[in-house]
């Protein structure tokens, strides 16, 4: 039987802490982070989802870690990806493109990519675009925003030494994607709320 510390709260956070370390240090995403993390402090016990933290804790943790050990370099990566993003989204411009992830909420780090979501008529249109331009990418699915169940391709790119991650969706998803947003917070944001991100903590 498992041997938890009675306070539960102590724990998640505890183990939000940890992975918050992992991924501002090493680039590790939260899935991964979070298991990890767990294994270091309750070993080989069987772990409850309850006893996880959820995302929103880690994100808050990978803050206040940035905001401690990184603060006189997260700042600047954080503009740097916010900049790129801002110039990428409109060369895409006619392809609806919305910033989502850690360059949007903030905690982007030194192993942190950009991820932009776009909303076509036709994907395809997309690939053409990149081909056009003579970018190498390659192509693999995430989970749709919508249901989790679906999935839709992501095009992956290195533009100035930095990893670009395409989402393609159709039109129809676009007001879906603004409810979401509207509904749970900013998820995603388009040129002008980037823009206005980075007129927060620098100049373009």
């Amino acid at each position: 039987m498992s041997n938890y510390p009675a306070d539960m709260e102590s724990l998640r956070a505890e183990i939000a802490a940890a992975a918050a370390r992992m991924i501002a240090e090493d680039g590790a995403d939260y899935s991964s982070a979070k298991r990890k993390a767990a294994r270091q402090i309750l070993g080989n016990a069987k772990v409850s989802g309850n006893i996880l933290p959820d995302n929103a804790q880690i994100e808050e943790e990978v803050r206040l870690y940035q905001e401690l050990f990184l603060s006189d370099s997260q700042p600047a990566r954080l503009l740097h990806l916010r900049k790129l993003a801002l110039r990428l989204m409109t060369e895409l411009a006619r392809f609806n493109p919305y910033l989502t992830g850690a360059a949007l909420n903030g905690t982007a780090g030194e192993h942190s990519d950009i991820y932009l979501q776009l909303f076509t008529e036709s994907p395809k249109d997309v690939l053409i675009y990149l081909l056009n331009k003579n970018i190498q990418f390659e192509v693999s699915e995430t989970p749709h925003f919508k249901n989790g169940h679906e999935a839709v391709e992501t095009v992956s790119f290195i533009l100035e030494k930095e990893g670009i991650h395409l989402v393609l969706y159709v039109l129809d998803d676009l007001r879906g994607a603004i409810k979401t947003s509207t509904a749970r917070g900013l998820e995603r944001a388009d040129i002008g709320a980037v823009r206005a991100l980075i007129a927060e903590i620098g100049s373009i």
